[in-house]
């Protein structure tokens, strides 16, 4: 099979088309044969040699597939050789076949295509454990999305505003706040030239938010203390800006704030099989219904993979990049 190798850390260039084994599926896994794979920062990071496939992972990079299933392992019976679906992995996306837990697969939504199917799991996941389950996000409440233009910001945005809360983002041009606010945000901050604290106390009637979703890290860490509410819970699940702040606790003391944060990939497959489970039961019915749609910025098919991560590295992009393997 096809797929895609990091020949050494370095640039998008060290990408390289190779060929090898088809996998064959173990016990509680399928193989997917691979239409189209999203390509995510992880990927690009992993490229660099900063964020390494955890323990047993493939090291071909790609987080997320859709396709269909061609072979089963022992055990599996919530699937059929035939069944489309869509996948998040631990790597090995990258390629014409990927091995994937049983578990960790779901069906591609009504309607949609694999394109579409592929830019879904790394995103949706990610965001529903961390800002509905880690952030608690309720109705009512106020979200404010860093990075708002992105694959995961434009889902949070989405996702947030279908179950009922308001919502607030980030992004770095005119274009992409316009972008955002398209998709439900009420307000979006180009944080090139305005300042996002206080945009959420003018929007919040000097409130604050509720929650933050934060992949930005670094120096916003104690600007997102400022924007919080009373019990506001601040996520962070990226440090673009860096792992490292300067910030006074206090605030936590005086408003009761929450400070938490999580990674997606090293989890174990029985956790992303529960999240795939309630993403199935929560978020599958508002893409089939069209009130949720992923936003594809671009595709490029497999052998310029390289091209596709020199797009994520630009920042241009708005909402998800996919690579096409298969018609």
């Amino acid at each position: 099979m096809r797929v895609i190798e990091i020949a050494q850390p370095g640039g998008a260039e060290v990408l390289r088309l190779a060929r090898r084994p088809v996998p064959e599926p173990g016990p509680g896994e399928v193989r997917v044969c691979v239409a189209a794979a999203g390509v995510n920062r992880p990927d690009v990071m992993q490229r660099q040699g900063k964020y390494p496939p955890p323990p047993g992972a493939s090291d071909i990079p790609g987080l997320e597939l859709a396709g269909a299933v061609d072979a089963l392992g022992e055990g599996v019976t919530a699937w059929v050789v035939g069944d489309r679906v869509c996948a998040l992995v631990s790597g090995g996306g990258s390629a014409e076949h990927c091995v994937v837990p049983a578990v960790q697969c779901l069906p591609i939504p009504a309607g949609f295509d694999e394109v579409q199917a592929a830019a879904l799991p790394e995103a949706f996941f990610t965001v529903w454990a961390n800002v509905f389950e880690r952030g608690r996000l309720r109705e009512g409440e106020t979200l404010l999305v860093h990075g708002g233009a992105s694959g995961i910001g434009t889902t949070a945005i989405q996702l947030a505003r279908a179950f009922g809360a308001r919502v607030l983002a980030t992004a770095g041009s005119p274009e992409k706040c316009a972008a955002c606010e398209k998709l439900g945000a009420e307000r979006a901050v180009n944080y090139r030239i305005e300042d996002f604290v206080t945009t959420a106390r003018q929007a919040t009637s000097g409130r604050g938010v509720d929650v933050i979703l934060d992949m930005v890290g670094g120096s916003y860490i104690p600007r997102d203390l400022e924007a919080l509410a009373p019990e506001g819970r601040l996520v962070l699940i990226a440090f673009q800006g860096g792992a490292q702040a300067e910030l006074s606790f206090l605030p936590l003391l005086q408003r009761h704030l929450t400070i938490t944060g999580s990674t997606l990939r090293p989890r174990p497959v029985e956790e992303k099989g529960r999240l795939a489970r309630a993403l199935r039961g929560a978020a599958w019915p508002l893409l089939e219904d069209g009130r949720v749609r992923p936003v594809i910025d671009s595709t490029f098919p497999l052998e310029r993979a390289a091209d596709a991560h020199r797009r994520m590295e630009s920042g241009a992009h708005v909402g998800k990049i996919v690579l096409t393997i298969r018609s």
